[in-house]
Order: C-alpha cells, then sequence, then structure tokens
C-alpha cells in the first residue's frame, strides 16, 4: 500500500461536479477579476468566521506583510512571534524592516503564554499568534497582554481555517486574521489564494485599496500598493469549498480522534490540545526522539510523511543576520528535530488509517 502523506485530489472528486460547474460559469463569464464571486467569497468567509469584513488577497504571505505594513509596523519596531513556525509566518514581519522576537512554544505547539511579557520591550508594536496545525493557540492572556501594552495584535490562521478559542474562531481576536488559501489548506484553492479578516471598517478599505496597486478608482492611484488580487477563478472555488467545510473538518477530526485513541506506542509523543481550544487538524503532528529511523521505517512501508518544518526560521539561512545561534531556542529546535507530520486528508479510507496505526504500533 502507498500512503501519501496528503492528497488533494481526493478533496477534488469528492465534489468534482461542483467544482467544474463553477469553473465553467466563471470562464463564460468574461470576468475574471475583483468580480462577483471574490464579493461573494469575502462576504462568505467573513460570515463564516464571525468577522465583520474579509479581502481576498493573492496568497497568505501577502495577508501578512500587507497586515503589517498597514499597520505601520516598520524599521526599528519589534514583533513578537513564537520560535516553532513557518518562515513566512517571520517574513510577513521582517518585509517591513521590522525585527522578529522569538519566544519559544508551549507543549501545544502554540506560542508560550507564560513567555511572551518578559520579551516585551518600548519597541514591541505587535504579536504574532500562529495557530499551528490547526491548532487554536490561547488568546485570552494574549488579548490581555495586547490592552495592557497597547500592542496590535495579528494573527496567522494559515493553517487553521474554523479552528476556536473559548468558542470564538481564529482570526477574529485581534487586529488582522491572515489566512492562505494554499491548495493544502482545509479550505484550499486551486492554486495561491489567501484573505484577510478584520473588524475595522477602514482598514479593510486601506487592504482592499492597497491590493490593486493603491488604487480605490481606476487609475487614481491613492498610496504606493501591489498587486495581489484574488482572482475570480479561485474565489468561485473556494466558494464550493467553503460550503462544505464543515464535513471536511468533521471528517479530519474522526482521523485524529482514530490516532490519539489508537496509536499507542512509548516512542511516540501524540498531539494535545489547549484547555478550550479546538484543533481542525490541518496536520497530525507527532514527536519522535528516533525520528530519522521512524521516516526510513514508514517509507519501507510506503507511507509517506512530512517534517513541519525541520529549521526553524531563526537558524534559516535568511535570518543569519539577526545572530541567533544554536542552542538560542532549545524548546524550539528539539521539536524541529522530533516533529513529524503522519497522513492527513479528506478521502482517506478507513484501510489506510488501520494500516498506518498499526504500522507506527509496530514501530520498535
Amino acid at each position: 500500500m502507498n500512503i501519501m502523506p496528503n492528497r488533494m485530489d481526493r478533496g477534488f472528486y469528492a465534489y468534482q461536479q461542483e467544482f467544474e460547474q463553477k469553473a465553467l460559469e466563471v470562464l463564460r463569464s468574461g470576468w475574471y477579476i475583483l468580480g462577483k464571486e471574490v464579493s461573494a467569497f469575502e462576504q462568505e468567509f467573513a460570515e463564516y468566521t464571525g468577522a465583520k469584513h474579509c479581502v481576498g488577497l493573492a496568497n497568505g504571505l501577502d495577508a501578512l506583510w500587507i497586515a503589517f505594513r498597514l499597520l505601520n509596523i516598520g524599521k526599528g519596531d519589534e514583533v513578537i512571534v513564537q520560535g516553532n513556525t513557518y518562515i513566512a509566518s517571520v517574513m510577513g514581519i521582517t518585509m517591513n524592516g521590522a525585527t522578529p522576537v522569538f519566544v519559544e512554544p508551549d507543549e501545544n505547539y502554540g506560542i508560550d503564554v507564560e513567555k511572551i511579557e518578559s520579551h516585551i520591550t518600548e519597541r514591541t508594536k505587535a504579536i504574532l499568534v500562529v495557530h499551528l496545525y490547526g491548532m487554536a493557540s490561547r488568546m485570552d492572556k494574549i488579548v490581555e497582554l495586547c490592552k495592557k501594552y497597547k500592542l496590535k495584535l495579528v494573527e496567522d490562521c494559515a493553517q487553521s481555517h474554523g479552528a476556536c478559542f473559548n468558542g470564538q474562531m481564529t482570526g477574529t481576536f485581534g487586529d488582522v486574521g491572515c489566512f492562505s488559501f494554499y491548495p493544502s489548506k482545509n479550505i484550499g484553492a486551486f492554486g495561491d489564494a489567501g484573505a484577510v479578516v478584520v473588524n475595522d471598517e477602514k482598514l479593510a478599505n486601506d487592504f482592499r485599496v492597497f491590493r490593486n496597486y493603491g488604487s480605490e478608482k481606476r487609475y487614481h492611484n491613492k498610496v504606493v500598493g501591489a498587486n495581489s488580487r484574488l482572482d475570480e477563478l479561485q474565489a468561485g472555488m473556494l466558494r464550493v469549498r467553503l460550503n462544505h467545510i464543515d464535513e471536511m473538518t468533521d471528517e479530519k477530526i474522526a482521523i485524529a480522534k482514530r490516532y490519539s485513541e489508537e496509536i499507542k506506542n512509548d516512542k511516540i509523543i501524540l498531539p494535545k490540545l489547549a484547555e478550550d481550544a479546538t484543533c481542525v487538524w490541518h496536520q497530525y503532528v507527532i514527536r519522535c526522539e528516533e525520528r530519522d529511523r521512524l521516516i526510513d521505517y514508514l517509507n519501507n512501508f510506503g507511507i509517506g510523511t512530512i517534517i513541519h518544518y525541520p529549521i526553524p526560521p531563526h537558524l534559516a539561512e535568511a535570518y543569519k543576520y539577526l545572530g541567533h545561534k544554536e542552542g538560542f531556542l532549545p524548546i524550539t529546535e528539539h521539536y524541529a528535530k522530533t516533529v513529524l507530520s503522519i497522513p492527513m486528508y479528506n478521502g482517506m479510507t478507513k484501510e489506510e488509517q488501520d494500516f498506518v496505526i498499526k504500522a507506527i504500533n509496530e514501530f520498535s
């Protein structure tokens, strides 16, 4: 049996007729940029998250860097972010000239809220929370800190579409919620796509202007903006996906439940949710001190895995200029050496799940 770590084709075939019908509808419309599909998706996604406004963008990285740009965070400013994240989170900060200040994660892979305050300085302007692997982070203390120190709060929700903390959806706690709709995400497009959700009407309009060359009216450019527009075809595909998100999420939750209940191996550390948090299981991430041997072992059974992520941003060559050396973030670095994402995707059969569970349980 050959089991890939992720499969996007099955998610397509599950709703093939709807996707193809929508694609033809958009293609035949003759309108491909900033039309009715984008407007409809923005309204529907805002309603889904509970935010007042959604603005579609070209991708998740654009959502991040434009967010910090419009919040006027740049050179000389510091942004607190967890160490164990994908490098795009940090790029959103540094592309504006600001400095990332790294904080260790907790046992749930979110930022350790108990360690944030000691990193706040007079230069701190924002906290960037990353809801990693689809797990909602502990937001209550973070919101309190932002209010106490008058900090901006940005959420990286690239992997947490639909995850909640204390009943409130990720992306709606702070100033901006940033989303990626890369094809592998829980709400995935068929190419690059992204969005932000905000509650402030002026900020939402600033995003709309900035994404379209800084233009509110054609050929009238208010600011030097960017070309970061969610296109009509991807918006249409996302509307189909959004219409089925609850059943797709429930399917992943069911797979994760099986893994959590049936994987029993002392060498394997299973993921654990924070209190009052939910997870939409973008990835199911285990930890193993003998990870490389486990990868080879699973490969021999045809079971694919991915490491999310093998090099923490503070040790990336791109951020060598920050001066951080190995040992700077021991928990983050230990996670990078031990985490492993096992197969998790919509359309995964019971037989495939059984095979993965049995193989991991027999690893010795």
